[in-house]
């Protein structure tokens, strides 16, 4: 079953969290048991606020992707941007469509 990672943050150094990410995107590029999707939504309500959904293919993938050491250092670069703490939330996939 396909895993979703939510990650609730605030920020006003989203630029530099861009970069960080797409270093990450390269690095993980063509390796198995990754992120398949990031989708970054931006809170309209609160600018500071954003919710990154992370899919990966399992639960079970996502755990040793998390337990990589290059994630761990991702995370920490990423974290040191951070406005307070992160809120995460694990998600299953049960149903995703296109509705159009």
């Amino acid at each position: 079953m396909k895993f979703v990672q939510i990650i609730d943050f605030e920020t006003e150094r989203l630029d530099e969290m861009e970069q960080i990410f797409e270093e990450a995107g390269r690095r993980f590029a063509g390796r198995s048991g990754g992120p398949r999707q990031r989708m970054l939504l931006k809170d309209r309500d609160n600018p500071r606020r954003y919710l990154a959904l992370i899919e990966f293919d399992s639960f079970e993938e996502a755990m040793r992707n998390s337990n990589d050491p290059e994630t761990s250092r991702m995370a920490e670069r990423v974290g040191a941007l951070c406005i307070g703490e992160r809120v995460y939330t694990n998600c299953d996939l049960v149903d995703q469509r296109e509705l159009a």
